[in-house]
């Protein structure tokens, strides 16, 4: 498993603001934190995802200082920062915070 280039993929799936993208990468029974709330399962993560990239505009999602806590394989976890800008209601908007991913390879994917 090529972590680095796997999470590279998850980045550039996200800034494509076409949940199509991101699905292939997270499992059926993945849970996701966002801000507003808790999101299990790839029909409410989608939900989560649309709501974001209609409320911003123009975002551009970046993954930043990368820490692999775990890699091996089968699985591997990181912790790193992440940026969200973009437009919301016609005004700049700046997000930063702390993310976690756990990368599991299912079905050799």
């Amino acid at each position: 498993m090529d972590v680095q280039q796997t999470l590279r993929q998850y980045e550039q799936a996200a800034n494509s603001r076409d949940f199509d993208h991101v699905a292939p990468m997270v499992a059926d029974h993945a849970v996701y934190w966002f801000s507003d709330g808790e999101f299990e399962g790839l029909d409410a993560i989608r939900g989560a995802f649309e709501m974001t990239w209609n409320t911003i505009e123009q975002e551009r999602y970046a993954i930043e200082d990368v820490q692999w806590v775990v890699v091996g394989d089968q699985a591997a976890v990181c912790i790193y920062q992440f940026r969200s800008e973009g437009v919301v209601r016609g005004r700049p908007f700046l997000a930063v915070g702390r993310g976690t991913n756990v990368f599991a390879l299912i079905d050799g994917r």
